[in-house]
């Protein structure tokens, strides 16, 4: 997954409010991606929009809008699933056996 995605921050500002994103949490992601010289990481993105309580289903459709394919998106909800169970359990070993 190393798609570079580019989209206009008004647009961004639109897709977000018709998700019902608060005016706050859409200022505080644009502040966010200005301290990072307006890059993000897809999995920190979708991470900033699921702490502003949006639901996977929602973010799915935001990212489908910004002009993601559906197996990127895929990717970085796995991603994300991932880095959870990291924090939780440690570090996931895969193991053989024959």
């Amino acid at each position: 997954m190393a798609n570079t995605f580019i989209i206009n921050r008004i647009k961004l500002e639109r897709i977000l409010s018709g998700f019902k994103v608060s005016a706050k949490n859409i200022n505080e992601l644009v502040n966010q991606l200005n301290k990072t010289h307006r890059h993000v990481n897809a999995v920190a993105f979708v991470s900033l929009l699921h702490r502003y309580g949006l639901r996977q289903e929602e973010v799915s459709n935001i990212l489908r809008r910004m002009g993601f394919d559906e197996v990127t998106i895929i990717e970085i909800f796995n991603m994300i699933d991932e880095e959870r169970i990291n924090q939780t359990y440690g570090k996931i070993v895969e193991l053989w056996v024959d």
